[in-house]
């Protein structure tokens, strides 16, 4: 998936949305396809967590149809600073003991809230935003958090009927 220049090209095939990740070496390997955009944003926003984790700046591409659906088109990229290498352990201060149904609920919750957030174009979260998304995911419930991921879509597509306008 290079074109010689180092950066990456479309794949093969009929246009779908394409997630490609620059490994530490140089080569670039897909990393999400889908037909729909959502979840490839989702696995970059994931993909940029563990990168950031292992204490390596991300680079990332996301490649989807272009206006009339037959070719490529580069929709963003994603270049964030490193992370610090991983601690042994989560900062702060310990959870208390959950129950299975609790921590499956809750791990839910953060889901759902960084999904919304990775569909709305934020993959590389600061620490201030980490701590943002667990303290909403131990003080709301699903239902709220879903109505959150609904604002951030409705905000996401109305930025993106006007810049589609403005072209």
């Amino acid at each position: 998936m290079d074109d010689g220049t180092g950066l990456p090209v479309p794949l093969d095939g009929p246009p779908r949305y394409v997630a490609v990740f620059r490994r530490a070496g140089g080569d670039w390997v897909v990393a999400a396809q889908s037909p729909g955009r959502g979840p490839v944003e989702y696995a970059v926003a994931a993909m940029t967590r563990t990168v950031r984790a292992r204490g390596q700046a991300p680079w990332a591409e996301v490649w989807g149809p272009d206006d009339e659906g037959r070719g490529w088109r580069r929709l963003r990229t994603v270049r964030g600073r490193p992370g610090p290498a991983a601690a042994s352990g989560e900062p702060g201060q310990p959870r208390p003991s959950a129950s299975a149904r609790d921590e499956r609920l809750r791990d839910r919750r953060h889901q759902v809230l960084l999904t919304a957030l990775a569909a709305a174009g934020l993959t590389d979260l600061e620490p201030a935003d980490t701590s943002a998304v667990t303290h909403l995911t131990e003080v709301a419930d699903e239902d709220d958090l879903r109505r959150i991921a609904h604002w951030l879509a409705s905000a996401t597509a109305s930025g993106q009927r006007a810049a589609g306008e403005q072209a």
